[in-house]
């Protein structure tokens, strides 16, 4: 089984493997030609999005600076609003729903570690989806971590570690996150 794979099936795998490589230095070729675009060329600007993303919903913006590992599983939905400094580690799948906003400075994390010492010292990574649901709105210097689901109408305080899943209608904050109030 090749690498690549073995890391889309959640699978240790070696990040060194010279196919991975050459996927992420092409992804940070195309988020860097993103974010040196000016405000101006907005068409072009999605054009490089679309070329990048595993699906771009229409009506998506991202503010520069944006970085990924891959792109490829990244899949947003319509009316997807991200202001600066997005940060989305997408070894594994990432998925946003439509009307979701993400305020700046956060960080979406797929990729993982072994807690054994000596598997961790070898570099082996896997990674856990992570999937966002419809019409959530994530905080300022929020941290989503690995193998999270959030439910539709969601929203993430500022500052919020989300390390677990929650379902629709809450408002969560805190390290780790936590639920602190219904919605509707």
């Amino acid at each position: 089984m090749k690498e690549a794979d073995k890391m889309r099936a959640g699978q240790h795998y070696d990040p060194s493997d010279k196919e991975l490589i050459k996927m992420r230095a092409a992804a940070r070729l195309l988020t860097e030609k993103f974010n040196q675009t000016s405000i101006i060329k907005l068409k072009k600007r999605t054009r490089i999005l679309k070329s990048l993303l595993g699906e771009c919903g229409k009506n998506a913006y991202i503010e520069p600076s944006f970085n990924c590992d891959y792109g490829s599983n990244i899949y947003i939905g319509k009316n997807f609003f991200a202001n600066f400094g997005l940060v989305i580690l997408d070894v594994a799948e990432v998925r946003i729903g439509n009307n979701c906003f993400i305020a700046p400075q956060v960080g979406i994390y797929t990729a993982t570690h072994p807690i054994d010492e000596q598997e961790r010292n070898q570099r082996i990574c896997y990674a856990k989806p992570i999937y966002i649901g419809d019409s959530c709105w994530i905080g300022g210097h929020a941290t989503i971590n690995p193998g999270v689901t959030l439910g539709n109408n969601v929203i993430v305080a500022s500052g919020a570690v989300v390390t677990k899943s929650f379902g629709n209608n809450v408002i969560i904050a805190g390290n780790p996150a936590k639920i602190i109030r219904q919605i509707g």
